[in-house]
């Protein structure tokens, strides 16, 4: 079913989930829940747009039978862990293949898609402003680096300055639609246990859309812009060893804990084992080290 106009910022995250279709169909739940929500802010009223909406639900219903039995379905925590480590191993093979000064299709197209996934974490709630500076990152180098490419220039390698006003919605992607990832395969997200009670109740059952779209071609800076983007920060384990295990203090019974710090220490257990479903060791070890240091001395 082709995608009604009023909806036309969700194409790249309906494509995205796409493209997961088989490889992750957990991310491409997400993707599409992502979609739906933003759909429904977008436009629910018009017959067109109710109709594709109602289709898309009807599709994520299917899959969350499907995938019912998945912890990051039926666990939040689990599933927020499993979206941002996804988005964030794909913001680091694009950010060191750039580095490397290695530009190439899959580098740029792996930068935009992990702004698109760190667009759909707000799922879960508002976005760290660590992941909106990822964001805006990844979306304006893959704008920069396609426009150098196209124009025949010699993009710069490594973080440089960006306009702060000028974030790229779409990197002009034509000629990079179709295609995945070579790495596709290392990158094994997971998804959120996101239920449809907060959904449009009077959007009933339809028959699940196969959905196709063609982005439409940006316009993004082709020089090196002004301000300093230096200071982004990289998550562990992107081009340096993890950091040496933090010197904690030994057990104390005095420790008093709040159920809110309980839940934390949970919530870093729960990310930890998610970074170890992609071998990631330096982020297991980080949350560990954060859960230790809490329940250990009741302080962040």
């Amino acid at each position: 079913m082709a995608l009604p106009p009023q909806l036309r910022a969700i194409q790249h995250h309906l494509r995205t989930a796409q493209e997961h279709e088989q490889r992750d169909p957990v991310v491409a739940y997400y993707c599409r829940l992502y979609a739906m929500q933003t759909g429904m802010k977008l436009d629910s009223k018009t017959p067109e747009c109710r109709k594709f909406l109602v289709k898309l639900m009807d599709q994520l219903e299917s899959m969350k039978k499907e995938l019912g039995d998945n912890d990051s379905i039926s666990q939040e925590v689990v599933g927020n862990a499993h979206i941002e480590n996804y988005a964030l191993k794909m913001f680091l093979y694009a950010d060191n293949e750039d580095r490397a000064g290695r530009f190439h299709k899959n580098m740029i197209k792996s930068f935009y898609s992990s702004s698109l996934l760190l667009d759909v974490l707000s799922v879960f709630g508002e976005l760290s402003e660590e992941n909106i500076q990822h964001r805006k990152y990844a979306r304006w180098k893959a704008t920069y680096i396609h426009n150098c490419l196209k124009n025949g220039e010699t993009p710069q390698a490594g973080p440089i300055g960006m306009d702060e006003d000028e974030e790229a919605d779409e990197y002009g992607a034509e000629g990079f639609s179709g295609q995945g990832f070579s790495q596709g395969g290392s990158f094994r997200g997971g998804a959120p246990s996101e239920s449809f009670r907060d959904q449009d109740q009077s959007l009933g059952p339809g028959s699940a859309p196969g959905i196709g779209f063609t982005p439409s071609p940006g316009s993004g800076p082709s020089g090196p812009p002004t301000t300093n983007f230096n200071n982004i920060h990289i998550p562990p384990g992107a081009h340096a060893p993890a950091n040496t295990p933090a010197e904690l203090p030994p057990p104390s019974g005095s420790v008093n804990l709040s159920q809110e710090d309980f839940t934390k220490a949970q919530k870093y257990c729960k990310y930890a084992g998610s970074a170890l479903q992609y071998e990631d060791v330096g982020t297991a070890i980080q949350n560990l080290q954060k859960a230790l240091k809490l329940l250990t001395t009741g302080k962040e």
